[in-house]
């Protein structure tokens, strides 16, 4: 049911734009003389198109140029900020490295301190039971 009446609905409208008759066109043609109104639609056509052109091409052209130069400044902002990024991790890195190789000397100045301290504390336990014997 649903369907035949979306169906009606679809056809009906072409049904009666058919059935309109010929007093349009025949009025068309007693008062200009031609058949159809072709050439002249395609003439104001032309007509309306070329203004536009001439009223928004400036307009259109100004504001594409315009976002252009926008998105290549935030691309460049971006580039820049990436490279400072990249430059930070680089002296990060750098930072790093030399904060691991200080650790090392670190603990090899430690181990060479234990020794002598060990040395030491050794000698004086040493020097104490001579004292004591």
């Amino acid at each position: 049911m649903k369907k035949i009446v979306l169906l009606s609905l679809l056809i009906l409208p072409a049904v009666l734009l058919a059935s309109g008759g010929d007093a349009e066109s025949s009025r068309y043609f007693a008062q200009t003389g031609r058949e159809t109104d072709f050439w002249p639609r395609v003439f104001n056509f032309v007509i309306f198109a070329s203004l536009l052109y001439y009223l928004l091409a400036n307009p259109i052209k100004n504001f594409f140029k315009g976002r252009t130069e926008g998105i290549s400044a935030q691309l460049n902002e971006i580039e820049k900020k990436l490279q400072a990024a990249k430059d930070e991790k680089k002296d990060a890195q750098n930072r790093l490295d030399e904060s691991a190789k200080r650790a090392e000397e670190i603990i090899v100045d430690a181990k060479a301190e234990a020794v002598i301290l060990a040395e030491k504390i050794a000698t004086a336990n040493q020097n104490d039971l001579a004292v004591l014997d």
